[in-house]
């Protein structure tokens, strides 16, 4: 089966009155062009804080804020978020990192990221029919709610194009199912692949095979409702209703090979009880998925989030 591709580009002259002008990757916010933030893991020892705080000031920097924790007095593993402000960040960067790696990473056993506030994460969109997700995203963006640039949405189905667009996001459409899986990951990794910083799955109903986790060179943050593992399958509201569940929720988690199975970055719940149907337990199902995905990817696009294994330490 052919894999067919449309993109809807910002109209000619500019955008339509009240779009969004999508502003270019890596754009630098006000206040924020000498802020950083060091994420560190490791296994738990005395001296990491004091060797991190002296290291970053004898090269200048000021601590903003630092979050830390351990997962055992002994013998645990250590997770630390540090934003500090240096001036000249940009340009310092690339040396900074170099001198954290030899000076302390390479002495504690750290794995560590050093990002920049100003450098926005390029951010792309998989979505299947359903559209309250990937809409919500978009106008959280717009307002100045999730600081990303969202480089494409990319959808199995052509429906949601026209709802899309004037967001002035470009809009691919790669069909995909069961049969041409593999045919379609390829043209999606060749949008993605070195394009993009984060996928967001924003009810995207088709499965992504491990090797695709492997090309793509991002993360993927995916939401789901939280009735896993009870009711499976399609309709999961209208079996749910079958069984008169008192709560439902979302979960938004790390995708990985195991379906469903990734670290959990944010869940919530809201009760329900017997006066509601089937249609109100979905229309207050997608309030509780938009909320916990657009904290999920928040709290990623500040850096906060670092992986434990099959769990998550989010500061």
């Amino acid at each position: 089966m052919a894999i067919v591709t449309t993109q809807t580009p910002t109209p000619a002259g500019g955008p339509l009155p009240g779009e969004h002008v999508r502003p270019a990757a890596g754009r630098t916010r006000a206040g924020s062009a000498d802020l950083g933030r060091l994420l560190f893991t490791c296994e738990d020892q005395p001296g990491i804080v004091a060797a991190t705080s002296a290291f970053l000031s004898d090269h200048g920097a000021n601590i903003v804020s630092l979050d830390q924790f351990s997962t055992a007095p002994e013998g645990g593993s250590f997770f630390q978020r540090t934003v500090f402000h240096l001036p000249g960040l940009r340009a310092a960067r690339d040396e900074l990192e170099q001198a954290f790696s030899a000076q302390v990473a390479s002495r504690f056993g750290m794995d560590f990221t050093l990002t920049q506030v100003a450098e926005t994460k390029r951010v792309a969109i998989l979505v299947s029919k359903t559209d309250h997700c990937v809409l919500d995203l978009l106008w959280r963006n717009r307002r100045g709610e999730l600081d990303m640039t969202v480089v494409m949405v990319v959808s199995n189905h052509p429906d949601l194009a026209d709802r899309v667009r004037p967001f002035g996001v470009p809009f691919f459409h790669v069909p995909a199912n069961r049969d041409n899986r593999e045919e379609a990951e390829d043209r999606m990794l060749e949008l993605l692949r070195g394009n993009v910083d984060l996928v967001v799955l924003a009810r995207y109903m088709q499965i992504v095979t491990p090797r695709f986790l492997e090309s793509v060179g991002a993360p993927l943050i995916n939401i789901h409702h939280s009735f896993l593992p009870a009711f499976v399958g399609a309709g999961p509201y209208a079996k749910a209703k079958e069984r008169g569940v008192k709560l439902i929720g979302a979960t938004a988690h790390y995708v990985t090979a195991d379906l469903d199975e990734g670290p959990i970055i944010e869940q919530d719940v809201v009760r329900v009880d017997h006066r509601q149907d089937t249609a109100d337990l979905v229309r207050l199902g997608a309030d509780v998925e938009r909320g916990v995905l657009s904290r999920a990817v928040e709290w990623h696009l500040q850096d906060r989030v670092l992986r434990n294994g099959t769990t998550t330490v989010v500061f």
